[in-house]
């Protein structure tokens, strides 16, 4: 099922958590890859083809030397907003043909970038923040040049959702990435039932207006599990904020959104399975939602409870006197 997998890392001003075009935070100086003046890059300098490249999620020192000399070289630069990226070259002494790629005018720029790909040139693909595809369409780009043979290759970097996951303290040998949930509390409660068997801690974007809901809804369904809320991370204000799912919601119901960008990361569900009676589990099939399906009834349930959701599924079905999925 695919769904939710944008993840939004836009740039902020650092020292006053402004717009995503002002000024990033850099902690060192160096030579500029490129000057100002320069007209054409040095090719010789990077390869042909597409080269995806991660770039800070706030703090603009946090770029490699290696993402330097690409960003520098490139035949041209593919960005979410030109603004943003041209204020990161700035930062570092470099001039360089920005175009933009983004959601809404990826099948007008695609062919034209397929067009320079194909001609040999390299191009440097970037997102406002953190690591592209992960947020916006370079999947498609990505996907296109495999099929024209193009060579691709990334530059590794930054990412909001790994950042959040090592500094939340909770385990790291096994996580999902799910991006943002959905907006209305019934369809966030599905999708969170949908991965709540998962053994592995989750890792969520969510919005500030939202957090708090969202928040209450992942107590409900997944259980009291410890979690972190983690935001502005890399910047003046970075905050990380731990504690149980439902201690966090109370949090945050009470103190208000907050600002900045915001992930969430949940610990996975616990190894003790709880003990229910059969006329524990039929109350909880009983007082589904006639609305809900038996089988969404069953995964949800399961999540909620630790049992198998093949047990519950059959024992739904067992309740309702029926052999298939009724509602």
């Amino acid at each position: 099922m695919k769904r939710r997998q944008k993840l939004s890392e836009a740039s902020r001003n650092p020292s006053s958590g402004g717009n995503p075009s002002s000024s990033l935070r850099t902690g060192v100086a160096r030579e500029p890859s490129r000057s100002a003046g320069a007209s054409k890059p040095d090719r010789s300098r990077v390869p042909p083809g597409l080269i995806v490249l991660a770039t800070p999620i706030g703090n603009a020192a946090d770029i490699s030397l290696r993402a330097l000399d690409v960003l520098a070289h490139a035949d041209v630069v593919a960005c979410e907003d030109t603004r943003v990226t041209g204020k990161l070259l700035a930062i570092h002494g470099i001039s360089n043909a920005l175009t933009p790629y983004h959601e809404h005018n990826s099948e007008r720029a695609l062919p034209k970038l397929m067009e320079r790909l194909n001609r040999g040139e390299t191009v440097a693909l970037v997102s406002d923040a953190g690591t592209p595809l992960v947020s916006d369409p370079g999947y498609r780009l990505v996907r296109a040049c495999l099929e024209a043979e193009i060579p691709v290759t990334a530059v590794p970097g930054a990412s909001a959702s790994l950042a959040a996951l090592v500094v939340s303290g909770l385990p790291t040998d096994r996580f999902l990435f799910d991006g943002f949930l959905p907006s209305k509390s019934n369809a966030r409660k599905a999708a969170l039932a949908e991965v709540g068997e998962v053994p592995a801690t989750l890792i969520f974007q969510e919005s500030a207006q939202r957090l708090a809901a969202s928040l209450a809804d992942m107590a409900e369904i997944l259980g009291d599990r410890q979690a972190a809320v983690a935001r502005e991370l890399t910047k003046k204000f970075e905050e990380v904020r731990r504690g149980t799912l439902a201690e966090l919601a109370a949090h945050y119901a009470e103190a208000g959104a907050p600002k900045g960008e915001i992930v969430v990361v949940v610990g996975p569900p616990s190894d003790e399975k709880p003990e229910m009676t059969e006329a524990e589990l039929d109350t909880l099939i009983a007082s589904r939602d006639p609305a809900e399906s038996l089988r969404d009834a069953a995964r949800r349930i399961a999540a909620e409870t630790g049992l198998p959701r093949r047990t519950v599924y059959a024992r739904a079905l067992a309740q309702s006197g029926d052999d298939r999925d009724g509602r």
